[in-house]
């Protein structure tokens, strides 16, 4: 019996969200020049040519691995319910939420690194990566013209710094823990310091936030 279109249509989203979920871990494993695409068809017990089939080849395939990674943690940050939240709430529930998200998805962290290295080479490639970006930086503006109005957040900060801060530290804590973790002898992953970590870089946004500018 021949599947309907609908069923060929979930069976297609299925095997291009396991392709994209595999090439995520040799990516981040071995990097764009070191991955294979044979190892990620042996993984997913598929072919080459499937894979080129849904993305065209490596290159594209990458490409479409980053975009996937980039639009997880924006998924994340327009989940976030916080309207309701005081300012200074709010803003720490949001660096809490970046916090988890980059301990959750640390080939998240990887492939930044790895797309770095590149200069950025294939992230400019993907079109919509720039509207990825626009809904946190939306949010966080709304976060600081509500506290500033209610006079609890300096007014000479902007919101990319603010997504600077929260991100520089969330994804050194990731990124360098076993380089920072053996020259001070500390396990950033430990769930203890990942509950003090989590809990810093709220106190450290808050507290800058709420500082009186010079």
């Amino acid at each position: 019996m021949s599947k309907s279109p609908a069923e060929r249509t979930r069976d297609a989203e299925r095997t291009r969200a396991e392709l994209l979920e595999v090439a995520t871990a040799v990516f981040a494993e071995d990097g764009f020049s070191g991955a294979r695409v044979d190892e990620i068809a042996e993984r997913t017990r598929t072919t080459k040519r499937m894979i080129y089939y849904y993305f065209g080849g490596k290159e594209q395939l990458y490409v479409a691995v980053l975009e996937n990674a980039y639009a997880g943690i924006r998924a994340a940050e327009q989940a976030l319910v916080v309207g309701d939240l005081e300012p200074v709430e709010a803003m720490r529930r949001l660096a809490e939420l970046t916090f988890d998200h980059h301990n959750a998805h640390p080939d998240f962290i990887r492939l930044v690194s790895i797309e770095n290295i590149h200069r950025g080479e294939f992230l400019r490639r993907i079109e919509s990566v720039r509207e990825l970006a626009t809904p946190v930086a939306g949010l966080l503006e709304d976060l600081l013209a509500r506290g500033r109005a209610t006079g609890v957040f300096r007014a000479d900060v902007d919101a990319i710094d603010v997504h600077l801060v929260i991100s520089s530290y969330c994804v050194f804590q990731v990124a360098n823990q076993h380089t920072f973790g053996y020259l001070f002898g500390r396990d950033l992953q430990s769930p203890l310091q990942r509950k003090h970590l989590r809990a810093m870089i709220g106190d450290v946004v808050v507290a800058w936030l709420t500082a009186t500018a010079d």
